[in-house]
């Protein structure tokens, strides 16, 4: 999806990678390190992903670590957040809220300050009020975000258009990615997000495995690589002062993802009706991002499922080498 003369553009260039060890992060840094940029990764995981890169282990809640990593960089993907279960997000909201709206204040403002040339911060579809199809057209600033965490990623957005409006800057991008899955994804079974979710029961042998609803929902699942690439497309070209969405584009239910699973595993399952299925459609729309940063995820569903699945079974247990805020 992206070229080589885009990606040769980072040749010789300080990056810093915030969260560079997760889901999207590590491989942003496999990108930008197979091009030879000069890669730091700031993370709280005491995680090795590329032997390429510098691994920087700090706290971006403090704000005198974050000047000290942004100063002489040449560009910043601020990819670092926290990733839990909707249950786990919705009870432990100060777990969520507090580390992600510090990390972001602070690490945006340093790289003002420090006058990084280009900077990239990926936000979420949390941001977005509630809807079936997510249009960049439709956001308004003064809208709700679709829960609590949305918010702290929302408040990042708005100081990012802070600085436009009051300095002219137009070099900070941002990204809204939708329900992104892949190697390096959030494997802790008391909080792990539906695909992760699925896969660790399937490998502890649940016979039948109970999934809750009928099955009907849609959802948009976007594989880390295609993200990743997005991520590197937008610091190249930007946003143009707002946001692009990315996703795969199409929704899937989860009885297809559930099928897409059951194409290579082995196991039994069946939908407990009596719980709830879900909010119906949750799609992402990605034209502005093709026209804007010429996005064009490739990896299908099931491609994508299969490189996940081969990457758990070999590294079930590296969530208990990394940084989380719900215990």
């Amino acid at each position: 999806m992206i070229s080589d003369k885009i990606l040769a553009t980072f040749t010789g260039r300080s990056v810093l990678v915030t969260g560079g060890t997760g889901l999207i992060g590590r491989q942003v840094v496999d990108l930008l390190c197979g091009v030879d940029a000069r890669v730091k990764i700031v993370s709280l995981d005491r995680v090795v992903v590329d032997a390429r890169a510098e691994h920087i282990h700090g706290d971006l809640t403090r704000f005198e670590f974050c000047q000290e990593v942004a100063t002489g960089m040449d560009y910043v993907c601020h990819l670092a957040g926290i990733k839990g279960s909707a249950s786990v997000s919705e009870t432990r909201l100060a777990s969520h809220f507090i580390p992600t709206l510090m990390m972001n204040t602070n690490m945006l403002e340093a790289c003002r300050l420090a006058k990084v040339r280009k900077v990239v911060y990926t936000s979420s579809i949390g941001a977005y009020a509630n809807t079936d199809i997510f249009r960049e057209e439709a956001y308004r600033l003064d809208s709700m975000p679709m829960d609590f965490a949305g918010w702290a990623k929302r408040m990042a957005e708005l100081q990012v258009h802070a600085y436009k409006v009051q300095y002219g800057m137009d070099h900070f991008a941002i990204v809204r990615p939708c329900n992104v899955y892949g190697p390096g994804d959030n494997f802790d079974p008391e909080n792990a997000m539906v695909i992760p979710a699925l896969m660790g029961r399937i490998y502890r042998g649940e016979d039948p495995m109970a999934i809750w609803g009928d099955g009907s929902a849609v959802r948009d699942f976007a594989y880390s690589r295609d993200v990743a690439e997005g991520v590197i497309l937008a610091l190249h070209h930007g946003t143009r002062g707002t946001f692009v969405n990315l996703g795969n584009g199409r929704g899937h239910t989860i009885r297809e993802l559930v099928e897409a699973l059951r194409s290579f595993l082995e196991f039994n399952y069946f939908f407990d009706t009596s719980k709830p299925t879900g909010y119906p459609v949750r799609i992402m729309d990605i034209a502005r991002a093709k026209e804007w940063i010429e996005y064009n995820p490739t990896t299908t569903l099931q491609d994508g499922l299969r490189k996940t699945w081969e990457w758990f079974i070999h590294n079930q247990d590296e969530h208990l080498q990394k940084q989380n805020y719900f215990r």
